[in-house]
């Protein structure tokens, strides 16, 4: 197994170097001035970070999370950056109306919208499935449902704009990973409704682009408390990971990995060898006592 892995992992990484350097187109800053966005789940982590950059690109920035003071600070600081303009509105995604209403404040503030960014997850707990059908329905409410309602609800706008929609998401919503049975089945589904309604799209020839991006174990506050204990990996900075969607967003390409090698060579792995990839993932975990809840 471990010569399988020596022979298998370069191969893969030159393979991939080369398609992802032979094809990268030139992100600009200026791509994003004066672009009216919306960013969900912005009072910390990814969210707060896309914020930052996109104010110091000079967007227009509405940000929504559930805690108006977190939100505050975060629109204070995008002034500060040099933001075209800071809104915010908050509430929690549980409630589809409050999604929509989201929506309809870019459209009475903002005058349409050019990208909008879905970010925001639910919480939820980093352990062994433990039965409840409850929670996976209250995280798929948050984390899928309240999804399809802005972009159902936005889409007017984004066709008249030609602009973008950005989903972020997960490796464990391309992979079975333990510990995330809830979440991963939230993530599994945002990739089937983004990619059929993307080839739909592409039928009708609907001018908005769908970008998915697939994030590997990134040092979120959420994440690092959750999981830093059992993943035997260090997490990647959140910072750098907020301005790659930003790009792909801008750039209106079909997926982003972050980061690149430890997202992408694994799902070519998933597609050609689906047992090595699960033994791999396994070994990544520190199971000598169950992760706590």
């Amino acid at each position: 197994m471990g010569r399988l892995q020596k022979i298998l992992i370069p191969f893969l990484g030159l393979v991939l170097a080369f398609c992802f350097y032979s094809t990268r187109e030139n992100f600009k800053p200026e791509m994003l001035k004066g672009k009216r966005v919306i960013v969900t789940g912005a009072s910390t982590g990814i969210g707060e970070q896309m914020a930052y950059h996109l104010a110091r690109m000079g967007a227009h920035v509405l940000v929504t999370a559930r805690t108006e003071a977190k939100l505050q600070k975060v629109v204070e600081r995008c002034q500060e950056l040099g933001a075209s303009s800071a809104r915010l509105i908050s509430g929690s995604m549980e409630d589809m109306a409050f999604a929509k209403q989201v929506v309809e404040a870019a459209e009475a503030e903002l005058g349409g919208l050019d990208m909008l960014i879905l970010n925001h997850i639910g919480k939820s707990y980093f352990s062994y499935f433990d039965g409840d059908v409850r929670h996976i329905q209250k995280l798929l409410d948050i984390n899928f449902l309240s999804y399809v309602a802005m972009t159902v609800s936005a889409l007017p706008m984004l066709k008249q704009s030609g602009g973008s929609i950005v989903v972020v998401s997960s490796m464990a919503g391309k992979v079975g990973f333990p510990f995330t049975v809830p979440y991963s089945a939230t993530k599994f589904a945002l990739d089937g409704f983004f990619s059929s309604l993307r080839q739909e799209f592409s039928i009708q020839n609907v001018n908005v682009s769908i970008t998915l991006c697939i994030l590997s174990f990134i040092d979120t506050e959420s994440a690092v408390r959750a999981a830093a204990d059992v993943v035997q990996m260090s997490p990647a900075p959140k910072e750098e990971c907020a301005l790659e969607i930003i790009k792909g967003g801008a750039l209106r390409q079909r997926e982003v990995y972050y980061k690149y090698a430890l997202t992408k060579i694994p799902l070519l792995l998933r597609d050609w060898a689906a047992e090595l990839l699960d033994y791999l993932i396994r070994q990544h975990y520190r199971v000598e006592r169950p992760p706590a809840a």
